[in-house]
C-alpha cells in the first residue's frame, strides 16, 4: 500500500474518532416577544432556559442561542429574581446577543431546546423556519425538545398536512395553570387545547408539579418547576443516543 493511501485511511480514522468523541449541539430557540398587549409584559421565563442551559455548559456541550429576530431576547418581567440572576449571570448573558433563527445551519445540531414564557405563543407556533428544523429533526430521529410554553413551537412543524404532534405523547402548561396564574385573559389561545386538537396525546400533572413525558425522541416538560427534571432528561437521552 502507498504512503499516500496510509495517510488517507489514517485521516479518516482521525476524523472518525473527533466525530464521536466531539461535543453534543445544541440549540435552543426562544421567543423575540415582549408584551401580551400595550399594557401587560412577557417574554422568555428565565429559569426555563438557564436551568437548561447552566447543565449544559456543564456537561460541555457546545450550545447556539436563536430566536427570530436575533439579538437580545426579552426576559418575562415576572421571572426575573435578584439573586437568581446573579446565580445565572452566564445564563443572561448568552441572551444578550441571539442568533437570528432563519440564519442558522441546523442540520448540524444534535438536540432542539425549546424554553417557554408566554412568548413563544405569539411567535414559535407560526415560525416556518421553526416547523421546517422540527421537521428536519424528526426525519433525522435527532432530539426535539420544549418546556411549558416552549411546546407552542411545535405547532409550526407539519408535514403532509399532519402536525408533527399528532399522536405524540406530551405535556406543557395546562389550562388550569392559566387560570391559577391568572393568564387566561391574557394569552393568544390555551396552549394544552391547541395541542389536544392537533392530535398529541397530552399527559397533565396538577398545577406546579413536576412532570416531564419522554416520547421516542420528544420530551417536553409541563411548568417552570420542571425546568430541572427537563435538563436532567435530555442529558440522560444525549447520553444514550
Amino acid at each position: 500500500m502507498d504512503e499516500n493511501k496510509n495517510e488517507e485511511i489514517f485521516e479518516a480514522e482521525v476524523c472518525e474518532v473527533c466525530r464521536f468523541n466531539a461535543p453534543k449541539r445544541i440549540l435552543m430557540v426562544v421567543t423575540s416577544v415582549n408584551n401580551f398587549d400595550a399594557n401587560h409584559k412577557t417574554g422568555l421565563w428565565f429559569e426555563e432556559f438557564a436551568v437548561p442551559y447552566l447543565a449544559f455548559i456543564e456537561r460541555g456541550y457546545d450550545i447556539t442561542v436563536a430566536s427570530p429576530l436575533g439579538a437580545e431576547a426579552p426576559l418575562d418581567p415576572e421571572s426575573e429574581n435578584l439573586f437568581e440572576d446573579i446565580k445565572w449571570k452566564k445564563a443572561k448573558e448568552a441572551l444578550g446577543d441571539t442568533e437570528q433563527l432563519n440564519t442558522i445551519d441546523f442540520t448540524s445540531y444534535d438536540a432542539l431546546v425549546l424554553p417557554g414564557g408566554h412568548g413563544p405563543m405569539f411567535d414559535l407556533y407560526k415560525n416556518e423556519t421553526l416547523g421546517k428544523i422540527i421537521n428536519d429533526f424528526e426525519a433525522r430521529k435527532k432530539l426535539i425538545s420544549a418546556v411549558c410554553h416552549g411546546p407552542a413551537g411545535l405547532l409550526s412543524a407539519k408535514k403532509d398536512g399532519i402536525p408533527f404532534v399528532n399522536g405524540r405523547k406530551l405535556t406543557s402548561f395546562t389550562n388550569e395553570e392559566e387560570y391559577y396564574y391568572k393568564k387566561e385573559n391574557l394569552t393568544p389561545f390555551f396552549l394544552e387545547d391547541a395541542l389536544k386538537d392537533a392530535g398529541a396525546e397530552f399527559v397533565e400533572g396538577k398545577p406546579d408539579e413536576i412532570n416531564v413525558i419522554e416520547d421516542d425522541n420528544l420530551i417536553t416538560g409541563q411548568n417552570f418547576q420542571s425546568s430541572k427534571a427537563f435538563a436532567n432528561a435530555i442529558i440522560n437521552w444525549l447520553g444514550r443516543n
